[in-house]
């Protein structure tokens, strides 16, 4: 799930793989695509098979009947012993029930789906693909353990913002990562409070920047074929997102509505929600780090002023 569009960042929008077709897009990993396009999916969920023979699947995709007839179709006369999820939004861990039932094999994630925070009174999942919560992996990975297969090796990579959950998994024999939706080619990624936090998400990025991995595989769209410069335009993106809040605080109290018109200029009107949540979640981090207050508890509605000097006092 993405969000708007920026134009501090090359994207590629290329992305010509039709839903269910079996793809090699690098020596033993396949990829096949849902039909669930979106604003926020783009052409839809992309699977993962790792290997051959014994094989992994990675986020097996939504609760849709096509796509899980599709992906055990391409792995039939396969063993199927793992599968790894990236995070529980809705359009990437629902069918896992289903592969696993079919397959018997081992589920392997972060950990069930939760906020980043403590919800607030009134708060409810406001976007298309919001938390898939009976969602339980058979085995729960901390950061930087490996799991290892005949001819492949991952390396779990906790990267939380997105959702709280997200783990990336290192492909250890070809230099990849398979990265959820923590960074996509096509488009940013949405952070989304109480289920993501902008600090978190920015950690992750710069979490990121020393790894050796140059090939990241997302849940959306295609390849990133320079991984360590395109993460840096995403943090200098969201650096730049943050400056554009300040700026514009810098004139006067506004509430997120105000904030959304000023920074993303022609936006797509489908996207007027998501980037309201993506500004809260600028908002949120700004808060905690004394650079911007707000009357009450912030919220959606609330009313957010600049804090000068970054004292408390403003």
């Amino acid at each position: 799930m993405s969000g708007s569009m920026a134009d501090d960042i090359v994207f590629d929008k290329r992305f010509d793989l039709a839903a269910g077709v079996v793809e090699e897009v690098m020596p033993g990993v396949r990829r096949i695509l849902c039909n669930n396009p979106s604003p926020f999916t783009f052409k839809g969920t992309v699977s993962y098979i790792v290997g051959k023979g014994k094989v992994a699947i990675v986020d097996p995709g939504p609760d849709d009947s096509a796509h899980v007839a599709a992906l055990l179709d391409a792995v039939r006369g396969e063993t199927v012993t793992h599968i790894f999820v990236t995070h529980t939004h809705r359009d990437h861990s629902p069918a896992v029930p289903a592969v696993k039932a079919a397959t018997g094999a081992t589920v392997y994630a972060e950990g069930p789906h939760r906020p980043s925070r403590e919800v607030h009174l009134g708060e409810a999942p406001r976007l298309d693909a919001s938390g898939d919560f009976d969602f339980r992996p058979d085995v729960m990975l901390a950061d930087g353990e490996t799991v290892a297969s005949e001819d492949w090796t991952f390396e779990a990579v906790t990267t939380p913002g997105h959702t709280k959950n997200h783990m990336a998994f290192a492909l250890k024999e070809v230099n990849a990562m398979f990265i959820g939706d923590h960074v996509m080619a096509w488009s940013t990624s949405i952070v989304a409070p109480p289920d993501g936090s902008m600090g978190d998400y920015m950690a992750s990025l710069e979490k990121l920047t020393p790894r050796g991995e140059t090939v990241y595989l997302p849940g959306h769209g295609g390849l990133i074929n320079d991984a360590p410069t395109f993460v840096a335009q995403y943090i200098r993106h969201r650096k730049g997102r943050e400056d554009s809040i300040l700026a514009r605080l810098a004139k006067g109290a506004a509430d997120i509505p105000t904030l959304v018109r000023a920074i993303y200029i022609g936006i797509d009107p489908r996207l007027v929600g998501a980037a309201g949540l993506s500004v809260f979640a600028h908002l949120e981090d700004m808060l905690t780090r004394g650079m911007v207050a707000c009357d009450g508890e912030p919220s959606l509605t609330g009313s957010y002023r600049l804090v000068r000097g970054g004292l408390g006092a403003s």
